[in-house]
């Protein structure tokens, strides 16, 4: 029997949304500090909802281009086991960030194509984990969130010398064929488990565990 893939819920604002995420079987909860996402929590908002959160359930902060001065801001205030970088950070300033705030970093990576399966190599040299998500269209405000997915064959058998999640568009009708088609063994969803923007729906954060344990 192999053991079930592991599930980042990410994009919690409250304490409420969380508790139902850990109910559900999540592993990671995710705090987005990104101000033009739906998901945009303040400093003290994340901070009561990290306090929160039960012994065993990693806290990821996501963060987009990100400076020192917010960093040092979240870091002080929230308790957190992983930095989640979702901009266009270089692996210099992985390298940099993971240096200056001895936390394990995963660096997203948008793809679309064949020709961005590269960039995942050069990140997993720097970073402690990879996300790899679909890369948002042109003009998109959000650099994830958007509910699109790729085509899961370009990383059918693909593995990094560090741990990988897999993100983009997922959903509780389609992870299973996810984790099917790519063998992921960490999968993260935000959008595929709401209501609305921004607002998660407790039954899709079980139904989508759910799916995952079956998987």
């Amino acid at each position: 029997m192999t053991t079930p893939a592991r599930v980042k819920i990410c994009g919690l604002r409250d304490v409420a949304a969380m508790q139902s995420a850990v109910d559900a079987g999540a592993t990671y909860v995710g705090l987005v500090f990104f101000p033009k996402s739906p998901r945009n929590v303040s400093i003290a908002q994340a901070a009561l909802v990290a306090k929160a959160v039960p012994v065993g359930v990693a806290k990821v902060a996501l963060v987009v281009d990100a400076d020192d001065a917010l960093l040092d801001s979240i870091t002080a205030v929230v308790p957190l086991d992983v930095l989640q970088l979702h901009g266009s950070e270089t692996p210099a300033r992985v390298a940099a960030i993971r240096a200056r705030y001895g936390l394990p970093v995963m660096k997203a990576v948008g793809v679309a194509d064949e020709s961005d399966l590269a960039s995942l190599d050069a990140y997993a040299q720097v970073a402690d984990q990879i996300l790899v998500d679909a890369k948002p269209p042109k003009n998109a405000d959000l650099p994830g969130g958007n509910g699109l997915s790729f085509d899961w064959r370009l990383i059918a058998g693909r593995r990094w010398p560090v741990p990988w999640m897999l993100a983009g568009g997922l959903t509780p009708e389609n992870v299973a064929e996810a984790i099917a088609l790519t063998g992921a063994v960490q999968v993260d969803v935000s959008s595929g488990v709401e209501a609305s923007p921004g607002i998660k729906d407790p039954a899709r954060m079980s139904a989508f565990c759910e799916a995952v344990r079956r998987s």
